[in-house]
Formats: structure tokens, C-alpha cells, sequence
């Protein structure tokens, strides 16, 4: 295998994937599947720890909106397949293939994994609709795309932990991803990028497993409004 980050990440067809971008609702969005060379994408998944493993590495999330869900940030923790693949979100030849597909310039990858890294999820966790967080103040970073790759080799579509994009007003599901093994899914950050995870009903002995990475621009985004929020959550409709 190459030494270079970008390398992990299989040819995209950026044509295609921009025309999906563009067209699709209810806000920017695409999906790979593929996304990694299949031997690379089978490291990093067997590098990641158990949820009790990872109870030790990183956050746990236990809150009304988002539950028995563990977050592992810091770099330094990651099993070394796993910190190829934060190099390879973050290498600038996947940045810019990113600014042809979405138009939008300057993206950074950010340095201190706000929000992002490993994410490890037990059955019964939950992570209700949403809109992230816009603007890393003390940085000047406003928030522009999500990036997500799940890892999940056995995953069931029956057993939940769907990633769901929303209307505006949260009454109408745009979009529904499984959490395929291999998947990539990216998605625009905005006032009205409503998101969630469905409440996962999966045996007790299994996890479920994605990356998550964040692009940012020092330039605001179009229409942007001046003011800072943090994450804000939405019920919905059968809440």
C-alpha cells in the first residue's frame, strides 16, 4: 500500500458525485460506497476498540437527545489504521476534490477533531435530529461539511443507526443512510442541515462504528447571519 494518505481513498467519480450534490434535498448531500480500498477499510474497522474498550479512550454521551454513545477525539488515542484514515479526511488532494464536488473553496480540515474522531455506539443509543454547531469562535472556523465513514462489516438494515437528514421544519425525512460497512457519506452544514442517528436496535453485543470529520472556511458561508449557535435539537414528528 502507498505512503501517502490520499491513497487510502478509492478514484471518485467527481463528475457524478457533483451532479448528486447538487441535485439532492433536502439540503447538499452525497454518499460513496466503496469509499476505501476494501483492505484498508477492513484495518481500520478491526482497529477499533469495543465499547467498554473505548469507554476508556474517549467522552460518553448520556443525555436526552444523545445516548450511550462514546466520542474519541484525541489523535493520540487512535489505533495507527484509524489515524491513517483522519490523514487521509484531512489530506489536501481530498480537500480539493471536495471544493471541485461541493464549490466551496478554502476547505480546512481541523486540527483539534472538534466533535469528531471516533465514534462508538452501544444498542439502544440514540442521537436525536440536530443541526451542528456553526462557527469555531476562537479560530474564525465556520463549519461547512460533515463527513461520516461507517466501518460496520455485519451491520443489519433492521437494527437502526440510520443516518437521517431533514427538512427544515422537521416533518419530512429526506434522506436515509444505512450504516454500511465502507459507506461515505458528506453532507453540507447549514442553518437548516437537520440530522440524526435512529435509535439502534441492534443484539447487545454489537457496535456501531463511523469516523466523523468536520471541513471548515475562514470565509462565512453565503447568507451567513452573524451569530454563533451550538448544537440545537429538533423532535420529530412521532417525538
Amino acid at each position: 500500500m502507498s505512503s501517502s494518505p490520499w491513497d487510502r481513498i478509492r478514484p471518485v467519480d467527481e463528475a457524478a458525485v457533483k451532479r448528486a450534490y447538487d441535485a439532492a434535498r433536502p439540503f447538499p448531500h452525497f454518499y460513496i460506497d466503496d469509499f476505501l480500498h476494501d483492505d484498508f477499510a477492513r484495518a481500520v474497522a478491526e482497529a477499533y476498540p469495543t465499547y467498554d474498550e473505548a469507554l476508556e479512550l474517549g467522552r460518553e454521551f448520556h443525555a436526552l437527545n444523545e445516548n450511550l454513545k462514546i466520542q474519541v477525539c484525541d489523535r493520540k488515542r487512535f489505533p495507527d489504521p484509524v489515524a491513517q484514515l483522519e490523514a487521509a479526511l484531512a489530506a489536501l488532494e481530498w480537500r480539493a476534490t471536495l471544493e471541485r464536488i461541493t464549490g466551496i473553496p478554502k476547505l480546512l480540515a481541523d486540527e483539534e477533531l472538534v466533535g469528531g474522531g471516533m465514534h462508538v455506539m452501544g444498542s439502544g443509543g440514540r442521537l436525536d435530529v440536530h443541526v451542528d454547531f456553526n462557527l469555531i469562535e476562537s479560530r474564525g472556523l465556520h463549519r461547512r461539511l460533515n463527513i461520516l465513514v461507517f466501518l460496520n462489516p455485519r451491520w443489519h438494515d433492521g437494527w437502526g443507526g440510520h443516518l437521517e437528514l431533514w427538512d427544515s421544519a422537521v416533518r419530512e425525512r429526506g434522506a436515509d443512510f444505512v450504516p454500511k460497512f465502507n459507506r461515505c457519506a458528506v453532507f453540507e452544514t447549514s442553518e437548516i442541515s437537520f440530522h440524526g442517528v435512529t435509535p439502534l436496535t441492534c443484539p447487545g453485543e454489537e457496535t456501531r462504528y463511523s469516523f466523523s470529520a468536520y471541513y471548515y472556511t475562514r470565509q462565512a458561508p453565503p447568507g451567513w447571519h452573524g451569530k454563533r449557535h451550538t448544537t440545537i435539537s429538533r423532535a420529530r414528528p412521532d417525538e
